[in-house]
């Protein structure tokens, strides 16, 4: 068996396509515009790029875009000040704090200080309860943009069962609590579960998002199983030459592929998926504010 290769990279870019869409109709129809602000502070280079690649892909889809880059010095009263301005300003319905933050920030008092419905990375508690009890709620970006993939690649998932391997608050707890909304049975293991290989034996979904480079072998999946890998692990690559490096998930994609009947690969899978949700709940955000109908955009594929 060789394994249908899940191209988050093409859906991110079908996405994308169609909230330029809705936001081309947002202005035409209602003069509005929606407008996500970015917050960095510090000039670490991975998290300077990401920021850049969302601001590109905010102007592409025709949304405003305010970046707020602060010195790594920033005091944590000085980064709440910000926060609360961007809360009240109207033109900004969308506010996404990069992580990691300096060590002189509690990250949590941050992110609890951004306002729930303006909160486009789904980290606030009242997004995170909001999920978990079965409530409309902006859902975390990445285990939204594996749900996409998954609908898109299985259609109806009652009934399956999935194991999410991983419980961070970020990932598999709000992967867990979607999956759960589509009536999977859903198992969340981590590194300490106990068999570990077997639990993962036993899923027609299996999420990796456990942080651990190629951890998740061939063998330990289900045949004709749908692996989803969330990983994204830099690794040591002596065959491309000294001092060099390669991207692998969390799953050891050569042996997976082999059993698996759909999968995704790293890089092209998820990982393009997390700013086009970013800007899907930037969307959202908009037309929940402006009480107007939010577009589907769960199923954007056909």
């Amino acid at each position: 068996m060789t394994a249908r290769i899940i191209d988050g990279k093409a859906f991110a870019e079908r996405l994308r396509e169609r909230i330029a869409d809705e936001v081309s109709t947002l202005k035409a129809q209602h003069g509005i515009t929606p407008g996500l602000a970015v917050v960095l502070l510090g000039e670490d280079p991975a998290s300077t790029v990401y920021v850049r690649s969302k601001a590109k892909q905010t102007v592409e889809v025709g949304m405003a875009s305010f970046e707020h880059k602060l010195g790594a010095a920033t005091s944590e009263a000085d980064l709440l000040a910000l926060v609360a301005k961007l809360n009240a300003d109207p033109t900004v319905n969308g506010i996404l704090v990069q992580l990691p933050l300096p060590k002189q920030i509690n990250t949590d008092r941050v992110l609890a200080a951004i306002s729930p419905e303006k909160d486009v990375d789904g980290f606030h508690v009242v997004n995170a309860g909001l999920l978990a009890t079965g409530q409309k709620a902006m859902v975390p970006c990445t285990p939204l943009g594996c749900l996409m993939l998954l609908k898109d690649t299985l259609g109806d998932l009652a009934g399956s069962e999935a194991v999410v391997v991983g419980r961070s608050n970020i990932v598999g707890k709000p992967m867990a609590q979607l999956l759960l909304g589509e009536s999977c049975t859903v198992t969340i293991a981590h590194s300490k579960s106990r068999d570990l290989p077997g639990i993962c034996r036993r899923a027609d979904i299996l999420v990796a998002a456990v942080g651990r480079p190629e951890m998740i072998k061939g063998d330990w999946i289900k045949p004709g199983a749908t692996v989803i890998d969330v990983g994204i692990n830099r690794v040591p690559a002596p065959e491309k030459g000294p001092d060099k490096h390669k991207l692998v998930g969390d799953v050891d994609f050569a042996s997976a592929s082999a059993v698996a009947g759909a999968i995704t690969p790293v890089p092209g899978g998820v990982g393009p998926m997390t700013i086009a949700c970013l800007l899907a709940n930037t969307l959202t955000a908009t037309c929940r504010a402006n009480g107007l109908p939010e577009p589907y955009l769960l199923e954007t594929a056909v």
